[in-house]
């Protein structure tokens, strides 16, 4: 098949034709110029217009063939607009805005920007990490305009760490489809109002579920901008606060009672955290013999795995009857740390108990938070936030893709 047909193929060229090609040192050359037979169009509305003039050529850098770099150059022509009222360049249906490569090959830049650091993709088809950038920019930009938020009900909201220095990502991700929704700047009440603001008043009274950990600002705006909605704490995270109250009252103990006490439970932080059939025989040996003595870390356990059934029940009723009576557990047992872990869940007692009417939890979120680290790993980190955001979009958001003549990958 003739280049000149494979052009035809691959690109949509109504209203215009390949005139030559030319072979050079740096790759082909495709020189594209108007058909006659059809009118432009205005680059701003599409409707078609007078002729006014032409501007100076410009070349768009399009898929490679045979390993052969590909460029078009074409003159793109002004046109009086009646619609806009003022004069306009064409529109050009193989390439959108000021960008000089083709809609085709940012397409296919970005699904290799998909698999690879964009910096590793830039080396591979020898063009400048801002071209890997725009490409995937392209893309993502497409996707947000055209894919449908209308259908979300439960959501799960989190945060990840950005960078060293206490930077952080606010994500949040629809529980059903595992999918990232949004992505901003920051874990304060700002940031979240954006995403509310993002998901306006009406696809936000739709929301039926929301799942997040005890941040206050989180609350706040969630209470404030989705009321409907029924608030769940999510009891990863309320095990994580209790694990850290345990290991606390080792520490304690140990700096309480000195360095003979620090030898005896020496190495066995991990057998107080662990799940009791996760503990390899010789931390069963060791956890044995722990517990024939009058240890704090041994009550403090004992309350840590009795917790563990609260999430066993059923109904609510059963489970705030519960709740209750471990909470008289925890605060007569004279740890300090365990008191305090009680009087939380005392205070956000509603919304941990919300579970039992609606068993939601951010186990998929925590997945897709370490995909997403895998991400930044993967790249050696980005020093804009806005490159952060625009990779994670294209890599975890599953966005609608522009249409393509022809699919090169």
């Amino acid at each position: 098949m003739p280049i000149k047909s494979l052009i035809k193929e691959t690109l949509s060229l109504q209203g215009f034709r390949v005139d030559s090609i030319d072979r050079f040192s740096f790759g082909l050359n495709i020189k594209i110029i108007p058909d006659r037979r059809y009118r432009p169009r205005c680059g701003r509305c599409g409707h078609t217009g007078k002729y006014r003039d032409t501007r100076p050529e410009r070349q768009f850098k399009h898929v490679p063939l045979w390993g052969l770099p590909v460029f078009l150059s074409y003159s793109p022509r002004r046109v009086v607009c009646k619609h806009c009222g003022g004069i306009y360049v064409e529109q050009i249906p193989w390439a959108s805005g000021k960008r000089r490569l083709t809609d085709a090959f940012a397409c296919y830049l970005a699904t290799w920007a998909r698999l690879l650091p964009w910096i590793e993709v830039a080396r591979l088809f020898h063009c400048a990490w801002g071209t890997v950038a725009s490409a995937v920019d392209f893309v993502v930009q497409y996707g947000l305009e055209n894919r449908d938020l209308s259908g979300i009900t439960h959501i799960g909201i989190d945060e990840i760490a950005r960078r060293k220095g206490h930077k952080y990502l606010t994500n949040v991700y629809d529980l059903d489809t595992k999918k990232l929704i949004w992505s901003g700047k920051g874990r304060s009440e700002h940031t979240l109002r954006q995403f509310f603001e993002y998901l306006g008043p009406e696809k936000a009274k739709s929301l039926q579920g929301i799942c997040c950990d005890m941040w206050m600002p989180y609350i706040n705006v969630i209470e404030e901008n989705a009321p409907d909605a029924l608030l769940v704490f999510d009891k990863f995270h309320i095990v994580r606060h209790l694990m850290n109250a345990v290991d606390q009252v080792r520490r304690d103990e140990v700096t309480e009672k000195g360095k003979e006490h620090k030898q005896l439970i020496k190495h066995s932080r991990y057998i107080w955290l662990k799940n009791p059939w996760n503990l390899t025989d010789k931390q069963k040996a060791k956890l044995g013999s722990l517990e024939k003595l009058n240890l704090k870390i041994n009550r403090a356990y004992l309350l840590k795995e009795s917790f563990r059934n609260l999430w066993s029940y059923k109904t609510v009723g059963w489970a705030t009857k519960y709740l209750k009576q471990w909470f008289w557990w925890a605060t007569h047992s004279r740890l300090e740390p365990i008191r305090k872990f009680a009087w939380m869940t005392r205070r956000h007692e509603g919304n941990i108990l919300s579970y039992f009417n609606l068993p939601i939890t951010n186990a998929s979120v925590e997945g897709l938070n370490n995909k997403a680290k895998i991400i930044s790993r993967r790249a050696y980190g980005f020093r804009s936030v806005r490159s952060h955001i625009l990779n994670l979009y294209h890599c975890l958001a599953d966005l609608p893709w522009p249409k393509m003549v022809h699919t090169f990958v």
